[in-house]
């Protein structure tokens, strides 16, 4: 018998509303014992008291919704409670659907995975869920509602279903070989195969923006000690996330803040001050951690001090390349007509007074969208998804050179199924648990 499952589905605490969905074959039962009313109408908002089977005891007067298989989040029948948001009353009533036969709380991720089990979504499908929940700038909300709308797996599933046909062309001139078939049959599937290994390349080659889109483009800022990087920080964060201090060597590890740049989402990283002459231990670690966030940053912003002009910081000096914002901080203090710094161009600012700040957001949010806007096709979104792509563009390129056609139509199985571990089509039963386990409890 399949457990029916309950859990609070919106965010805990205090508020004007709470939800609490209950899915399964016995959230009807469960409707009908905690209102001893015959249930409402599918789909029909009800206003009804909610009292405790136990006692009778009152509860709350909710609005309960009622959904049928299939016709439902998960494909099954799914009862919906529209609660008053005080954590009394959210408490009373699911320790009320706690003792009745047949129920337990939902684990994280279980009404969507049983949406995915019963057909409702595809695994991209379900994993835009999560992105959606967790989306926190407009950029990601868009790209979690176009995934959640099918566009990856629609993509997907037509690349798979022209496999297939390949796959039956080249698998009936093996199977078939005295029939009276048209000559190069499986020679057709060549150009076919050709173009999807091109097409999955050019997919691949998107500098990982989904992935981005989905963490965040990770900036970086670098700088001589006391070049003002902290206080940068904290003007662009626009609060004290980062210790400022006159004395040199202050930042020893990496603080991060996370940010939205036009509505894109950044984490931007104050790192310890570089210098050639550390101070003690910690402040060597402090440097090498900077020297690696640098490596590893998506753009730096590299801050020169203007008081300290002409001389320049050869640690941060080389540093600079196409992928840096170079800064020169202080500009309240002494004037700096033109801003350039070793013949790069330079945004003059000021983080005391706030000065310049918006030219630099708008050069920080140009480097941003560059590097995360969208060119129409739908973006991958997880690692998970390019390992299985560069599976299957190597199967692809394997068929096409393979000496014999049972060899041929192996590698073109193997790319087809490897598509399908994608979308959720085939061979998936061990990644549920991994997909699934990072959702909130009522999803």
């Amino acid at each position: 018998m399949i457990p029916t499952i309950f859990a609070l589905a919106t965010a805990p605490g205090r508020a004007g509303v709470a939800v609490v969905r209950v899915s399964g074959p016995a959230s009807g039962d469960a409707l009908a014992a905690l209102t001893g009313k015959p249930l409402p109408e599918p789909r029909m908002a009800t206003l009804v008291r909610l009292r405790d089977p136990k006692n009778g005891e009152a509860l709350d007067d909710a609005l309960v919704l009622r959904f049928t298989t299939p016709r439902s989040f998960t494909g099954e029948d799914v009862v919906e409670l529209h609660l008053h948001g005080g954590r009394a009353v959210v408490a009373g009533v699911v320790e009320a659907l706690s003792a009745l036969p047949g129920l337990r709380v939902a684990e994280p991720g279980e009404f969507t995975r049983r949406a995915f089990e019963n057909g409702k979504l595809d695994l991209t499908e379900a994993e835009a869920v999560a992105d959606l929940v967790d989306a926190e700038t407009s950029a990601q909300r868009r790209q979690a509602l176009r995934q959640m709308e099918g566009a990856l797996g629609t993509l997907y599933d037509g690349w798979r279903e022209r496999l297939t046909r390949s796959l039956a062309h080249i698998e009936a001139d093996i199977d078939f070989p005295d029939e009276d078939l048209p000559s190069g049959v499986s020679d057709a599937a060549r150009p076919v195969l050709d173009a999807l290994a091109s097409g999955i390349d050019a997919h691949l080659d998107d500098r990982g923006r989904g992935e981005r889109l989905r963490e965040g483009l990770h900036i970086a800022i670098v700088g001589a000690p006391n070049a003002g990087k902290s206080s940068l920080l904290n003007a662009l964060a626009r609060r004290e996330a980062a210790i400022v201090s006159a004395r040199a060597g202050t930042t020893r590890d990496v603080i991060e803040v996370h940010l939205d740049l036009g509505g894109y989402p950044v984490v931007l990283a104050d790192t310890a001050g570089l210098r050639e002459a550390a101070a003690d231990e910690v402040e060597e670690e402090g440097i090498r951690r900077a020297l690696d966030r640098a490596a590893r940053a998506d753009v730096k912003v590299a801050v020169f001090d203007a008081t300290a002009l002409p001389a320049l910081d050869p640690a941060t000096v080389a540093l600079l390349d196409k992928d840096t914002v170079v800064v020169l901080n202080k500009t309240d203090v002494v004037d700096a007509a033109v801003p350039t710094v070793g013949g790069w161009e330079a945004v003059a600012v000021s983080a005391r007074t706030g000065a310049g700040l918006p030219e630099l957001e708008r050069r920080l949010t140009a480097f941003t969208a560059d590097r995360l806007a969208g060119s129409g096709a739908p973006a991958l979104t997880r690692a998970r998804h390019r390992s299985a792509l560069e599976e299957c563009r190597d199967a692809l390129r394997r068929a096409l050179t393979a000496p014999l056609p049972e060899l041929m139509a192996e590698d073109v199985r193997l790319a087809s199924r490897a598509l399908g571990r994608i979308t959720g089509r085939v061979d998936v039963e061990d990644l549920l648990d991994v997909i699934f386990r990072d959702f909130c409890i009522g999803k």
